[in-house]
């Protein structure tokens, strides 16, 4: 990670981590290193509106187009820089964090996210004061760009997702889902999408005021989805994090279906019908043990990488590989889409189930999840925590009594100051002991 940039972009508390300023640079820099013509969209958040004209106001003082998306998921950005044909695009959102933080992103015109060195150049590009201390100057006020808003953003992403069932021969009809959209971007897109394709859609949170995106509901906090489910008797539930590039399903007697599940589905159903590239999966450390068992006893290989979606979709690029995700429903399907598409994703699992003719729970009973223990420790500094001696002697002691059947995991988050420990064991007992007693560790060590 950069001074910037962290494994997703930029992000921060908005208006004091992630500042105007950077959002003006950032608005420079996508002209500069991508092209002219820039897809902005944007999330709930109430700090949107304001980083928005921030970075559009950045592209337009570089000469460039600002093509504004408004209020859209991620992946429709990722989506629509194809469809218009433009050099690159911008996100501004914090995707499953609290409402405070924002975020900024950016994708290249194939709709991918820009490799470490671009982010490296673009870096020294904003120490450096951007277009304003270059040898050129700023452009005078004749030669500026311009923001044209984008009416039919939302209707090219929804059609693209219905197209993609429709072209199955399959339709969602006779389907209740339960839908919790989590106060974010999704209230536009996914009932639309899966009421087009026949499903009865109950829906909550599909409301926002900029103050509620992800508190206690969506993809992060499941027991509104599952009241729902109780309620309306639906046969599935379905639930997004903010931004929606990501998705959580659930069963309709409350078994959280998460990312593992929907990639193994979704494996088994590619497979199947031979599209499943190289009989491969990409996953990464933090898949469950008891994925990587299912894909082996179907003849899949699963390939893990570093935790974070851009090394998976690095490691599917280089290998053509066309599935990959990772547990927390952030799943990646190139024949569809650049990057993790939350719609999507729920529109590919419930064609599976579906054709299959099956419930989602008989879909989801492909795996059987191994016991594991996730224990998210709030750090004053992360800094230096991979040579803390009394960290590595607590993880060394939880391994040598797991032996082969449990693993251990300890990593930074990315994005927030935090330090995860994941504990996996053959019975739930042993993983929460070992969890708890390495994150007390980590957190005496990194008070």
């Amino acid at each position: 990670m950069g001074k910037y940039f962290g494994t997703d972009g930029v992000r921060g508390v908005a208006n004091v981590e992630l500042t105007n300023k950077m959002a003006y640079l950032l608005g420079q820099a996508a002209v500069a290193f991508m092209g002219p013509n820039i897809v902005i969209g944007k999330d709930t958040r109430l700090s949107g509106d304001m980083l928005e004209s921030a970075a559009a106001a950045g592209v337009m003082s570089a000469g460039g187009t600002a093509l504004l998306a408004g209020i859209i998921p991620t992946p429709g950005v990722a989506l629509l820089v194809g469809a218009l044909h433009a050099d690159g695009g911008i996100v501004i959102s914090a995707s499953h964090n609290p409402p405070e933080y924002n975020g900024i992103k950016l994708f290249d015109a194939n709709g991918f996210k820009l490799p470490d060195e671009v982010e490296d150049r673009i870096e020294a590009f904003m120490d450096a004061g951007g277009l304003e201390a270059g040898e050129e100057g700023m452009l005078p006020g004749d030669a500026v760009g311009v923001a044209i808003p984008v009416k039919d953003a939302v209707e090219i992403y929804v059609n693209h997702a219905v197209e993609s069932v429709k072209a199955q021969g399959l339709d969602f009809s006779g389907l209740h889902i339960a839908l919790d959209a989590g106060h974010g971007a999704s209230a536009l897109t996914s009932r639309m999408a899966f009421e087009r394709l026949g499903a009865k859609v109950t829906a909550i949170n599909e409301d926002f005021s900029g103050l509620d995106i992800n508190v206690e509901c969506g993809s992060t906090c499941l027991d509104p989805l599952r009241a729902l489910i109780s309620e309306c008797g639906a046969d599935v539930g379905v639930a997004h994090d903010g931004d929606a590039d990501r998705v959580m399903l659930m069963t309709s007697d409350g078994f959280e279906i998460d990312g593992d599940f929907v990639e193994a589905v979704l494996a088994l159903d590619m497979k199947e019908r031979g599209v499943l590239a190289g009989d491969t999966v990409v996953s990464t450390v933090m898949c469950n043990l008891g994925f990587v068992k299912a894909m082996e006893a179907a003849g899949i290989k699963v390939v893990q990488t570093k935790v974070g979606d851009r090394y998976v979709l690095e490691e599917m690029r280089a290998k053509g590989y066309a599935i990959g995700g990772e547990q927390s429903g952030h799943m990646i399907l190139l024949d569809y889409n650049s990057t993790g598409d939350g719609l999507m994703t729920a529109c590919q699992f419930l064609a599976a189930v579906v054709r299959a003719d099956k419930t989602a729970r008989e879909a989801a009973s492909v795996m059987t999840r191994f016991p594991q223990e996730l224990v998210n420790v709030r750090v004053a500094s992360k800094d230096g925590w991979e040579d803390n001696t009394q960290i590595a002697e607590a993880v060394a002691a939880a391994e040598a009594e797991l032996g082969d059947t449990g693993r251990v995991l300890v990593r930074a988050s990315g994005t927030e100051p935090l330090i995860r420990v994941m504990v996996e064991a053959a019975n739930a007992e042993d993983a929460t002991a070992h969890a708890q007693a390495i994150a007390s560790v980590v957190e005496s060590a990194l008070a």
